[in-house]
């Protein structure tokens, strides 16, 4: 399965994406979900996914070939040249489309599910930055002052603490204090989501990536996180009042 987080806040975008996917019990890899793509000073952009693998590697896969193409003098439409991030989540829903036309029947006569989403996060020079939700129909919404994160695959667990912290005036090191605790929540709870995790920041206006890193399960600062969280939440629960009628 999956767990992709990913915020829009006024200083900038946080997004933060387990590697685990599986196919039952016995068939557990590993597969990058987050996947950027950066122009210092002229945009950035970054896309998370979930769902079913081949499709949506196969819309990274055809975004880059178009962008390879443009490079070679085809006049051809890309991310990396689209006027908007709008335009952007557009192209991306396009070829989330042409390859659920292409594969989707196919896939369901074997079994198997076609269904994807994929996160778009980004901003352009002259732009604001932005987040959008791509679903498999290639159709999408964007982040908003009420709704300013987004989450792709196993989303309960982490949920709560999204809903409790997070607002559009969130700083960055609080947002992503709240990712992590929101990870950390979902990978003790969930056996189909797991490390290394894929984080990333991109502040507001910067026009390239502040933090772009791998957390490793060993990782000191995740651990902290974990164990923090864990001891401030027994400590919580262990000064909750007796309910005297209840026993």
């Amino acid at each position: 399965m999956t767990y992709c987080i990913g915020l829009k806040l006024n200083e900038g975008l946080v997004l933060l994406a387990d590697t685990r996917t599986n196919a039952g019990v016995d068939n557990i890899s590993r597969y990058r979900k987050l996947f950027t793509w950066e122009r210092p000073g002229e945009r950035v952009i970054a896309l998370m996914t979930a769902g079913n693998l081949s499709i949506t590697q196969g819309v990274v896969n055809k975004l880059n070939r178009a962008i390879a193409r443009a490079e070679q003098g085809e006049e051809i439409e890309t991310i990396l040249s689209a006027e908007t991030l709008f335009r952007v989540a557009q192209i991306v829903g396009n070829a989330m489309s042409a390859l659920q036309k292409q594969h989707r029947h196919a896939i369901r006569e074997q079994g198997g599910g076609a269904d994807a989403s994929i996160i778009v996060a980004g901003q352009r020079k002259g732009g604001r930055h932005r987040l959008f939700m791509v679903y498999t129909a290639g159709n999408f919404i964007e982040a908003t002052v009420d709704t300013p994160f987004f989450q792709l695959g196993e989303h309960k667990y982490g949920k709560p603490i999204l809903d409790r912290i997070v607002t559009m005036n969130t700083s960055l090191p609080i947002a992503v204090k709240a990712a992590m605790v929101s990870m950390d929540s979902t990978l003790r709870s969930n056996l189909s989501v797991g490390m290394p995790l894929d984080l990333l920041v991109a502040k507001t206006d910067a026009l390239s990536f502040a933090v772009q890193r791998r957390i490793q399960a060993d990782d000191p600062g995740y651990q902290t996180v974990s164990r923090t969280w864990s001891a401030a939440l027994r400590t919580a629960f262990e000064s909750l009042p007796e309910i005297s009628d209840a026993y």
